[in-house]
């Protein structure tokens, strides 16, 4: 379909107004999301060699779901998801590659923005996500980008992800900003237009803070790299969202690089959410105490615990990205 013929169709008899969109991403304001759109980067990528068996793992094939999986177009294209999946695909418009040399962190869009929009449309993804590393030289040309797909999503109701890093060599933040510009960043994606961010987690729940307090948009926390210890994440994302103001999370390698990433989707989701469908309160007793920022009477032990019942973390790759 050309985009001038693009006025003659309801895009809300296909997926939904924006609103409804957002909703069933982030289930009562929350979510977990899963970001497995590392293949166009780089190969190979642990984790990611049977894409059909990961989303069925995240889909409901055991029982859990993730609110959101982060693919690439072609990914939508030639993999099934089963109908009763309450959350949905986040189509991600931004691409580059490790060959890239100097350009390797300059994030371009695979295509024209209102055609990437529409395609995302014509998918039924419930959103569409764009990258920005502040900092890196080319931050111009993504702050661009970001806001031509901000455009092309108002126009066709569509949700937008901005996945902003502060993280560039020439990322300047104030000597006073505890949050070394992630909260910049979070408040980038939203003047911009973005429905949702995606920023890195700034170590503590007072810093972040800040960061989910500038902004009147679900503010979601990054994996971070890739680690052996789970409970790393585990802890990161419960003070996060129970402390900090974030609205959940969206994590790449350390969810589709282990061997049962719908436990991990399962265990993510019961440390951000107190009231989880998921809930086992001993698991949260065992995994937060003396790791957590928060309140003491309601973490537990942790690392003990965690190995006890759910065993040693599989080897996996070591990445610097989520």
């Amino acid at each position: 379909m050309e985009s001038d013929e693009w006025g003659d169709w309801d895009d809300g008899d296909l997926r939904g107004d924006k609103q409804t969109l957002l909703e069933s991403l982030l289930p009562n304001g929350r979510g977990i999301w899963v970001a497995a759109d590392h293949g166009v980067s780089k190969w190979p990528v642990a984790g990611l060699e049977d894409m059909q068996k990961l989303v069925n793992s995240l889909t409901g094939s055991d029982g859990i779901m993730a609110d959101a999986i982060v693919v690439h177009r072609g990914v939508i294209d030639h993999i099934e998801v089963p109908r009763e999946w309450s959350g949905g695909w986040v189509m991600h418009l931004s691409a580059s590659t490790v060959h890239g040399g100097e350009h390797a962190d300059w994030k371009v869009l695979a295509g024209d923005a209102d055609t990437l929009v529409w395609g995302a449309v014509e998918r039924c993804a419930k959103a569409v996500s764009v990258q920005v590393n502040l900092g890196e030289p080319q931050e111009n040309e993504m702050i661009q980008a970001l806001g031509d797909v901000a455009e092309a999503c108002r126009e066709h109701d569509m949700p937008l992800l901005g996945m902003i890093y502060p993280r560039g060599p020439n990322l300047s933040p104030d000597p006073d900003d505890e949050t070394k510009g992630v909260a910049h960043a979070a408040r980038l994606g939203w003047e911009l237009g973005c429905d949702v961010v995606k920023v890195p987690w700034t170590g503590s729940i007072e810093s972040f803070r800040q960061v989910s307090s500038c902004v009147p948009i679900p503010v979601l926390v990054a994996g971070g790299p890739h680690t052996d210890d789970f409970a790393d994440v585990l802890v990161m994302v419960h003070d996060a969202c129970r402390y900090a103001g974030a609205a959940g999370t969206c994590i790449g390698r350390n969810v589709f690089a282990d061997g049962n990433p719908a436990e991990r989707v399962m265990r993510l989701n019961q440390a951000m959410d107190p009231l989880s469908k998921y809930q086992d309160p001993g698991i949260l007793d065992e995994l937060m105490q003396s790791r957590s920022e928060g309140p003491s009477n309601v973490v537990g032990k942790l690392r003990e615990g965690f190995v006890e019942r759910f065993g040693e973390p599989d080897e996996q790759a070591d990445e610097s990205d989520d």
